[in-house]
């Protein structure tokens, strides 16, 4: 076996696993979801096509009832699978909402649309017919375009073909490299990139062996250029087929990171919250619940959980500033500070002994007044909250309850101090 046939066996595995890993996502997943359906039979489409290449399966097709079938079922996969990515193309960029003039690659995905499938259809004809006439197929074949350099019958044949993949790639790389230029997202435009310099290869991919079949049939190349020129071009195509496949699960990836990035921040707040939620049971849509049943609860995404979490804690301090003095927040900070807490901590820290303080002083009675004095807001955005509720959180678990009554009691005698004055 060599290093072509194992690269084959890997690229066709990773498309099959990407597809596998898109299924749930595109058969049963949200509105969004389901448009990119198109994209997942494309995986699927390509991954069968991949598998119909390597070494055993087309070997033993080959050699079947029907002399090189690998090769057409190849086809016929690769040709849905096209017409499946030019879906996908139209379902996402022939989309327009705004009055006015339609965008170019708006107007240019209509057409595709338009033509599109008839195109495809008429490819498995054309491909059809000329495999059972005109392609000489007496011998099965190992490499089917070194095997048949100089047939014309062939040439034909896979010109079809190649003209159908060489349009598609050009098209797919057209509307995805306007995508990627126009991406906000890094991780999109990294995806987008890598799928568009893949279709670039095909282009060329296309171009070259259909160019090698046509002065193959003027003058007949030597058996063993033929071969290399074989396998250099399958190279690339593995090449291809490895850019697409991981081009494609870029965005998905992050995805998953920023999933993992919310379950560990409502690990992280699940304390502080449980316990301001216990304190103002009615505040919260659902009574607070222990950890592993809040994070079983898969009615509710993780994003709006958190953001649910991140708003409970604001108006639960909100609340705790009509027990405490205004002398509380200046002990809070002086407590941090004193601790020897690094300066990244402090704010946090001081954060965290106001709130475990306001929580001694409510539940010994403190009677309901004015709001008092509080931190400053110290992030811009839901997800800079958060992160900052995160900090607070883990500084809450290090502040034992003696010690935020110690703080409690500072900032009581300094309020009456000063109202003695």
């Amino acid at each position: 076996m060599t290093p072509l046939d194992v690269a084959g066996y890997l690229i066709a595995g990773l498309m099959t696993a990407v597809a596998l890993w898109r299924m749930p996502a595109a058969l049963w997943g949200d509105e969004e979801d389901r448009r990119r359906r198109a994209l997942w039979g494309c995986y699927a489409g390509f991954a069968a096509a991949l598998w119909t290449k390597t070494r055993a399966v087309r070997i033993g097709l080959n050699d079947s009832p029907v002399t090189d079938l690998s090769v057409l079922i190849k086809h016929y996969t690769a040709t849905v699978a096209i017409l499946a990515i030019l879906s996908y193309i139209v379902a996402i960029y022939g989309q327009y909402a705004d009055a006015g003039a339609v965008p170019r690659h708006v107007r240019f995905a209509r057409k595709i649309q338009q033509v599109a499938a008839k195109a495809s259809v008429a490819t498995l004809v054309l491909l059809t017919v000329l495999f059972f006439t005109v392609v000489d197929r007496s011998t099965p074949s190992d490499r089917f375009v070194a095997d048949h350099a100089g047939q014309w019958g062939a040439t034909l044949y896979m010109s079809v073909f190649y003209l159908y993949l060489g349009a598609a790639s050009a098209v797919c790389a057209y509307q995805w490299a306007l995508a990627t230029a126009s991406a906000g997202r890094r991780h999109l435009r990294v995806g987008l990139a890598m799928m568009t310099f893949a279709m670039f290869i095909g282009v060329g991919y296309t171009v070259s062996r259909t160019l090698f079949l046509w002065v193959s049939v003027v003058d007949p190349p030597a058996e063993a250029f033929a071969l290399r020129f074989d396998e250099i071009t399958e190279a690339s195509q593995v090449v291809l087929f490895a850019f697409f496949a991981i081009g494609a699960s870029v965005p998905a990836c992050h995805n998953i990171s920023r999933r993992a990035t919310l379950w560990r921040a409502q690990v992280k707040l699940h304390a502080l919250w449980y316990e301001l939620m216990t304190a103002f049971p009615d505040q919260p849509f659902d009574p607070p619940a222990p950890l592993l049943r809040e994070l079983t609860r898969f009615g509710t995404p993780a994003d709006l959980r958190v953001d649910r979490w991140a708003a409970d804690i604001a108006d639960a301090v909100e609340k705790l500033r009509h027990y405490v003095p205004d002398a509380l927040l200046p002990a809070a900070e002086a407590a941090a500070a004193d601790g020897g807490a690094a300066r990244e901590r402090t704010g946090p820290l001081a954060d965290a002994y106001w709130i475990k303080a306001a929580l001694a002083a409510r539940s010994a009675g403190a009677p309901a007044g004015d709001a008092a004095a509080v931190g400053t807001q110290h992030a811009t955005d839901q997800d800079g909250e958060v992160a900052w509720l995160v900090r607070v959180a883990a500084a809450y678990r290090t502040v034992t309850p003696e010690r935020a009554r110690q703080v409690l009691a500072a900032s009581t005698a300094v309020q009456e101090q000063e109202q003695q004055a």
